[in-house]
């Protein structure tokens, strides 16, 4: 039998070894010499790194507070067996499960393994390369390499509060007047004709629509509906505070995935920005049933940033995106010595321009430490959480005799009375 290859190699150096311990055979030297050679062949059968190809999906959605798989695949295009192990490597934060498979490959086939994945943070993670300890038909030896295969996980916004987005875009419809009779008369959008009668102005004739009728008729209108919205997210160090289970940030973002569903089922043209000292994410001219989807791709990977949010920088940022008349949703930190030192200075700028609504979220915790007065102890704590209530209604009055609308709201509550105070700008036709 002619024996080529590694195996000719291998059968050279096993009959050398065999015959150097010969001589001792029984004693230590021998029988380390045959497990060396034991070893040796165990190696030289281990299937070749090379023959093996990693792939996994690229690009993996989750919503966060959800699991996810992501699948991956070994193929064999090798001639030779493969056993081994194999380690899946993903980030700490992407709470990874399932990491470690036994591979057992024959040639010319393919096995998937799916790694499940809890994320616990907003963002993208990036997987580390894939691990393989390739083993010999023995499993005495072998050998491990790394493999490069490119994925990640994206973990976007929880968006808990979509559950009332239906609810609400029903009654969005019900004011803009789908489910009962539109209200006709002085207004920018076109809506009918209708004949001429003593006292309408001239200036609304319709001599096109004249010509092809028997009467004079005249254009009516409805008021616009359908607006510019700018929604600002402050990601500067006052964002990175903890309300509740998350950030104000993480507050902030739930509000505005359900004002934004709310503004593009009403037709609405939405941008949004996050800024702190620049510009951390923005989304422009988006609108339509797709809208939440986009901002919580976009909004996903934003974090709070510990630096001071320039105010200035802020506005004139929005003035230069925002030319036309615009309703402007900036959620901030309503803290006393921030509105009086950056917010208050900034505003009439932006109200000279647009319409603003001011959101912010309450910490509950202060709350029930103003009504908890059981102990000597809980009544100091009780009057400072008092003396912080009242310099943010004070801060709120302020801001509404300057014509600023203000929302706020604990974090479980913020969401839906954002919405409401839309829908009640929407129905007073005050955009």
């Amino acid at each position: 039998m002619v024996v080529t290859g590694r195996f000719a190699l291998l059968a050279t150096m096993a009959g050398a070894l065999v015959m150097f311990a010969v001589p001792s055979f029984g004693g230590v030297l021998g029988a380390s010499s045959l497990l060396l050679v034991v070893l040796l062949i165990d190696v030289a059968l281990v299937a070749r790194p090379n023959a093996l190809t990693v792939t996994r999906e690229p690009l993996t959605v989750v919503r966060l507070g959800r699991e996810t798989e992501v699948e991956l695949a070994v193929t064999n295009t090798g001639t030779t067996a493969v056993r081994g192990l194999l380690w899946d490597a993903w980030p700490e934060s992407a709470r990874a499960e399932y990491r470690t498979r036994r591979l057992a490959l024959a040639p010319n086939t393919r096995i998937r393994f799916r790694t499940r994945l809890n994320p616990v943070y907003r963002g993208d993670r990036v997987a580390g390369p894939v691990t393989l300890r390739l083993l010999g038909p023995l499993g005495m030896a072998g050998r491990q390499t790394r493999v490069d295969a490119p994925a990640r996980v994206r973990a976007l916004p929880a968006f808990r509060s979509e559950r009332l987005l239906r609810s609400k875009v029903k009654r969005l419809h019900h004011l803009e007047g789908r489910n009962v009779a539109n209200t006709r008369g002085q207004g920018t959008e076109f809506d009918s004709f209708r004949e001429y009668v003593a006292g309408d102005d001239v200036r609304s004739i319709d001599w096109r629509a004249t010509a092809r009728a028997t009467d004079v008729l005249v254009r009516t209108w409805r008021p616009e509906r359908n607006r510019h919205m700018l929604m600002v997210l402050d990601t500067g160090r006052v964002s990175a505070g903890r309300v509740g289970d998350g950030t104000r940030l993480d507050c902030a973002i739930e509000a505005a995935l359900l004002l934004g569903g709310l503004a593009g089922a009403a037709g609405d043209t939405v941008d949004l920005l996050a800024y702190d000292r620049t510009v951390r994410a923005e989304v422009t001219g988006a609108g339509g049933a797709g809208l939440p989807m986009k901002l919580m791709h976009t909004l996903a990977g934003v974090t709070p940033q510990l630096v001071d949010t320039d105010t200035d920088g802020l506005v004139r940022t929005v003035l230069a995106r925002v030319r036309r008349r615009a309703l402007i949703v900036w959620f901030t930190s309503l803290d006393g010595p921030t509105v009086t030192e950056h917010l208050l200075p900034a505003l009439p700028t932006l109200t000279r321009r647009h319409r603003v609504l001011i959101v912010s979220v309450t910490d509950p915790d202060i709350a029930a430490a103003a009504r908890d007065r059981e102990t000597a102890d809980a009544v100091y704590t009780s009057a400072a959480a008092e003396t912080v209530l009242a310099e943010r209604a004070v801060v709120r009055e302020s801001l509404r005799r300057r014509g600023v609308a203000v929302v706020t709201a604990a974090p479980d509550q913020l969401p839906e009375a954002l919405a409401d105070e839309y829908l009640e700008l929407k129905r007073s036709g005050s955009l």
